[in-house]
Formats: structure tokens, C-alpha cells, sequence
């Protein structure tokens, strides 16, 4: 019955539009080695469900490093993760977990904002208060997404992708997928509010991804 009447389409990006499996793609180390630097942003992702995590582990194996289990973990939902490691409170996530915990970045937040720029979602890694450095990481887009971004548009829907990306991060990845609009830096908890802000405006909107 609401079917034929859609004229706003909702896309999650992660598993959606991208594979879902992102892989890290640059290391910027500044207070430690770059292996130190993957060595402490994986271990504090041991045993994460989060698929930027996970890349995280991923690459660290892949480069035989030893990880350690955190005695303590903590998710900040929007911002990143607070893990104990060796005794050392080690923080990664975005640039507000590092205002959140004082840290100062110096010229780290220009490198993480040129990442951004081209699609990737940096994150920032502190050792007890001090920057070490950025890890991003990238999901790449399924190598259909942007032809079937297109039909949806060539049926005369609005294609709108949701994300909790940073905004700059989600705008490269929107432009790549060719969609009408993007909403960035939305909390799991807070999908359900874009739809219905889009329900507002008067469109009816189907959603597609696990979001």
C-alpha cells in the first residue's frame, strides 16, 4: 500500500554501500613508532565488535605484532574507546575524545582533516594524555554501489546516506556513491530521528541497512 508512494530513500553506508570491511591505509606516528602505534591501537581493540576495530587487528597480525588485553574498556559511543593497557590509559577515537580528555594535537588535526578529505576515518591514539598519532582507515565502496545509487535516483527517489562518520569523511564517500544528501556523524540511537526529520518534510521514506 506505502510502497509505490517512496520517494525518499534511506542508505546505512557501512555493509550497504561499503563491503563492511575496512582496512587500515595510513599510519602517522609522531610520539612513538608507527608498529607501537598500530601495537597499542589494536590491543585496545582486542576483542571489539566494531568493524574499524577489528581492520585495526587485522593489520596488526598481519605484521606479527604482539597485542596485550586491556584491564579495563570502555566504548564512547560517537567519540572512540578508553582501554588500560600495561597500566597506561590509552584513548582512540575522534578529534572529540581528544578535546574530551585535553589532549593537544599540534598538527595532528590537519593530517586527520587531509584523510577525511579523500574518504578516510582517522583516528587519533593518546597514551595517558599525549597524542602518538592518527591510524586511518578505510571502507571501500561495493564495486556496484554507484550504479545502483543511480537507478534509485532514475526512479525519481532521493537517495540519502546515513553515517556516523565525521562530516567531511561522509561527504568524499557520498560524492564517490553519487547520493542526493548525506547525514554524518549520526548516533546509532539517532537513525530513527533522520527518518522521521525526512518523514517531516513530507517524503516517504524506506530504509535499507541494519542501522
Amino acid at each position: 500500500e506505502v510502497a509505490h508512494r517512496v520517494n525518499a530513500v534511506v542508505l546505512d553506508k557501512t555493509g550497504t554501500l561499503t563491503t563492511g570491511r575496512p582496512v587500515v591505509t595510513d599510519i602517522i606516528a609522531t610520539g612513538a613508532s608507527e608498529a607501537e602505534l598500530l601495537r597499542l591501537a589494536a590491543s585496545a581493540e582486542k576483542g571489539s565488535e566494531h568493524s574499524l576495530g577489528e581492520a585495526l587487528v587485522r593489520e596488526a597480525e598481519a605484521r606479527s605484532l604482539k597485542l596485550e588485553t586491556p584491564t579495563q574498556f570502555q566504548a564512547i559511543p560517537g567519540q572512540g574507546i578508553e582501554a588500560k593497557i600495561n597500566g597506561y590509559t590509552v584513548r582512540l577515537g575522534n578529534q572529540a575524545l581528544m578535546e574530551a580528555g585535553k589532549v593537544a594535537l599540534d598538527g595532528l588535526a590537519d593530517r586527520a582533516l587531509d584523510l577525511a578529505n579523500q574518504g578516510k576515518t582517522p583516528m587519533f591514539l593518546a597514551a595517558d594524555g599525549s597524542a602518538l598519532g592518527v591510524i586511518a582507515v578505510a571502507d571501500t565502496l561495493k564495486p556496484d554501489a554507484k550504479d545502483e545509487v543511480a537507478k534509485l535516483r532514475g526512479l525519481g527517489l532521493e537517495v540519502v546516506m546515513l553515517t556516523g562518520d565525521n562530516a567531511r569523511t561522509a561527504a568524499a564517500i557520498g560524492e564517490q556513491a553519487g547520493v542526493d544528501r548525506v547525514e554524518a556523524q549520526v548516533l546509532p540511537q539517532d537513525k530513527a530521528e533522520v527518518v522521521r526529520q525526512l518523514q517531516e518534510e513530507g517524503k516517504v521514506v524506506a530504509m535499507v541497512g541494519d542501522g
